[in-house]
């Protein structure tokens, strides 16, 4: 790992990765599990970061393709990188789920 990308991973939100070892973290070799997590717990300050180290075309390829996203995040993403949400794969998997309750 570089030391700029090793400085990115450090700049996250401390809890943000509360299940991983920071230190195994590869800006590049990780970079779904990196996008998805900062999409759906991060703050506007993880969001700079991946935008500014990944593009926002990047996170939009990256973010089609992944299986599950909160609906707010879902929301977000689709909104500022003007997609229909139904292009999303997790959009079908989110459709797919029974609701308990009407929220």
């Amino acid at each position: 790992m570089s030391v700029d990308k090793e400085n990115i991973i450090l700049q996250f939100t401390q809890n943000l990765f509360w299940d991983t070892n920071i230190n195994d973290l590869d800006m590049d070799k990780h970079k779904a599990a990196i996008i998805n997590r900062v999409i759906d717990y991060g703050f506007m300050n993880d969001w700079n970061l991946i935008k500014n180290y990944y593009g926002l075309e990047e996170i939009k390829n990256i973010t089609l393709g992944l299986r599950s996203m909160f609906p707010e995040s879902l929301a977000f993403i689709a909104n500022i990188t003007n997609t229909p949400e139904n292009q999303f794969r997790c959009y079908e998997q989110l459709q797919s789920k029974t609701r308990h309750w009407n929220f």
